[in-house]
């Protein structure tokens, strides 16, 4: 039976609904990871290793999936993190975003890298939301944009540390989305071609297709090739703790470390002044052969949690996993690949009915594991399965 009979309810279900939606190229962008994969599939089988604990005859009458992350009410433990490019998976795909996790009440981020620039997914909301930038060469474009996210009501700075060089993602090669010159380009020619409901709803009419936050920087915004160059260019591999209390100076909302996966690491990020971390292997798009997100959340809860706000990305795929991050420590998690693949699959509404599963399967494991509010979710409630 074709996927399209089926009512999805899944992130998988999503999944799927995206790879035959997608030019290959692009879907391969989001689902892929570096090298060989190992780390991004731990991502996900790690989880596994833990089992919540189930409790019985207690009153859960009040659930209440409610929290806050960084300072701000929240519907849910979740976020919505930043995904490069979101707005060619999705028409407008960061206003989409943007909007969906405003409906549910969550935290939505937006990428430097992003389709849309910032000031647009601030119209298109109205709202607070944060920003994930990365450490540029150009000190002065960094400064630049700071101004840009504080004018657009950006409340909170994500600033990803684990990308001094890209990874090895060995599947943007194989389908031409990175380098092969002519041959790559006829190659997402005929992926287009393919893929004609795609083409029509954001090939066509999700224009302009440049990245909004540094098209003003790029001698062609046109073209893809010139923005990767751009990039690559300001990549800067020198960047050390220093720069990120250069930051704090200049930064005057909440700051997030995001990429940090060791505890003295997690440390050196609460001692520059960051109000949180991110446990984050970058979703397997880095260092392949690394340990899975998941499996060093409680090393660094433990060690920093009281002190600064800790959240994990990486593997999370629905609401029980969310409950295990909690339970391990995190005052919450950020989900990429999840919500692009609804909004590239259905788009907004997609995407907001998807929020809306991760919210009820969070209410009822709480109410099955005896417990009212996020704050009763503790370490007593986890425990290691029998494939620990």
């Amino acid at each position: 039976m074709s996927v399209f009979y089926v009512t999805p309810v899944t992130v998988e279900d999503y999944r799927r609904r995206a790879l035959r939606r997608l030019p290959r190229f692009l879907f391969d962008y989001i689902d892929g990871g570096a090298n060989y994969e190992v780390t991004l599939q731990k991502n996900l089988s790690d989880f596994n290793r833990w089992q919540l604990r189930q409790r019985v005859m207690y009153d859960v009458d009040s659930i209440s999936t409610a929290t806050t992350l960084m300072g701000r009410a929240s519907n849910m433990p979740l976020a919505l993190a930043p995904v490069g490019m979101a707005g060619m998976m999705a028409r407008r795909g960061e206003t989409v975003g943007a909007k969906a996790a405003q409906t549910a009440g969550v935290p939505f981020t937006t990428s430097t890298v992003g389709i849309c620039p910032i000031e647009e997914v601030q119209q298109a909301i109205n709202a607070p939301f944060w920003f994930q930038l990365y450490m540029l060469r150009d000190r002065d474009l960094v400064l630049k944009l700071l101004e840009r996210a504080k004018n657009a009501d950006c409340d909170t700075l994500v600033f990803t540390v684990d990308l001094p060089v890209p990874g090895a993602r060995h599947r943007d090669f194989k389908n031409g989305m990175l380098g092969g010159g002519l041959k790559g380009k006829l190659s997402q020619l005929v992926q287009i071609v393919s893929s004609p409901l795609w083409a029509i709803d954001v090939g066509l009419q999700g224009k302009p297709h440049t990245f909004g936050n540094v098209s003003d920087e790029v001698a062609n915004p046109n073209d893809l090739d010139s923005y990767k160059g751009f990039i690559d260019s300001q990549f800067d591999p020198t960047v050390t703790w220093r720069d990120i209390a250069w930051l704090r100076e200049h930064w005057q909302g909440k700051l997030l470390i995001k990429g940090v996966m060791e505890v003295d690491d997690a440390k050196a990020a609460a001692d520059v002044g960051a109000d949180g971390v991110i446990v984050s292997n970058h979703g397997g798009r880095q260092l392949d052969g690394i340990a899975s997100s998941i499996s060093k959340l409680k090393p660094v809860a433990d060690a920093v949690g009281s002190d600064i706000e800790v959240l994990v990305d990486g593997g999370i795929r629905n609401g029980i996993d969310v409950l295990k991050a909690v339970a391990l420590g995190a005052n919450g998690v950020l989900i990429g690949r999840p919500w692009v693949y609804a909004a590239a699959a259905g788009g907004q509404p997609a995407l907001e009915n998807l929020l809306t599963v991760f919210q009820t399967e969070i209410a009822t494991g709480m109410a099955l594991m005896g417990v009212n509010t996020i704050s009763e979710i503790n370490s007593d409630l986890i425990e290691p399965g029998n494939n620990h």
